[in-house]
């Protein structure tokens, strides 16, 4: 069974007039349920992550001042939300979400999190719109757990994964690869294992032969346990951060590429949702809604 991360404290609201669509977490499910996809016995609802958990990944000053509400201005700037209690527990919860996702893709094959993909979350300290790097939780948790000693995160992002790459620097259990727009943020980007980036306009065809001739060696070379795959759709051409070209049919083409890749080399995928900031609101929508499409037609 297709196993579905989602909260209702995902459909955080920010306060008025600060932009940022979070209106796509509630909208996706409901697409999913309405197109007939999924049923509601797809969807768990995962609790806050624990403390211990998220400090196998963040600095206990870090976590502290998150809990506290004691970030400087110059943090809370960087990290792009007017911060507060519910927007902290929402990031548990996210967090969580992504670590039983990991749970039930070992037993399943595939699970993904309606939310998530906060790669921008460093070790010590939170950007872009990320608090706990989710993804990086995860990983540290089947890790700490013996229950894998080998993972590959695949970051399809427009953006780089550099919080991702901070906190993997020196772990060799981890191997982190990211590709991404080149000249898009973060500006100042950190080491990834395998970094790939993308000039402004890519479309279609050489993004796809970019993954096509990357992710089987990496699979390969790597031979990893549990794969987690950032699965961003602002790599369309009609998103308004990202800089690349693809096309909504390019991005399901990657999905898919992806997940069978998982699925022909039996490695368990749990998969984050990423970014998604295109003008409209029903290209989000779609581009996201074909990720799980794809992920019943491919392990189901």
């Amino acid at each position: 069974m297709l196993k579905i991360a989602f909260s209702p404290i995902y459909k955080y609201e920010l306060p008025e007039g600060h932009r940022f669509p979070m209106a796509k977490y509630e909208l996706l499910p409901e697409q999913l349920l309405y197109e007939g996809t999924v049923t509601e016995d797809n969807f768990f609802h995962p609790g806050p992550l624990d403390e211990d958990s998220i400090l196998l990944t963040h600095e206990k000053e870090y976590w502290e001042k998150l809990k506290q509400q004691q970030l400087s201005r110059k943090e809370v700037r960087a990290i792009g939300f007017p911060m507060s209690e519910r927007l902290v527990e929402r990031g548990r919860h996210i967090a969580n979400g992504t670590v039983q996702c990991a749970l039930y893709s070992r037993q399943y094959g595939v699970a993904l999190n309606v939310a998530g993909g906060t790669h921008h979350s460093f070790s010590y300290k939170g950007e872009g719109f990320c608090l706990l790097n989710d993804i990086a939780i995860a990983a540290n948790y089947l890790l700490h757990h013996n229950i894998v000693q080998k993972i590959l995160v695949v970051d399809l992002d427009v953006h780089q994964g550099n919080g991702t790459a901070q906190i993997f620097q020196n772990e060799g259990r981890v191997f982190t690869f990211s590709m991404h727009g080149e000249k898009n943020y973060p500006h100042r980007k950190e080491a990834s294992d395998l970094d790939i980036g993308l000039p402004d306009k890519t479309e279609d065809r050489p993004y796809l032969k970019s993954l096509q001739e990357t992710l089987p060696r990496l699979l390969d070379e790597v031979q990893p346990e549990q794969i987690f795959y950032l699965s961003g759709v602002d790599v369309i051409w009609s998103d308004k951060l990202g800089r690349l070209s693809l096309s909504i049919e390019g991005c399901k083409a990657r999905d898919r590429f992806v997940l069978e890749s998982c699925r022909r080399h039996n490695i368990p995928v749990a998969v984050s949702m990423g970014g998604g900031y295109s003008h409209r609101l029903a290209h989000i929508i779609e581009a996201h809604a074909n990720t799980y499409r794809v992920a019943q037609e491919v392990f189901f």
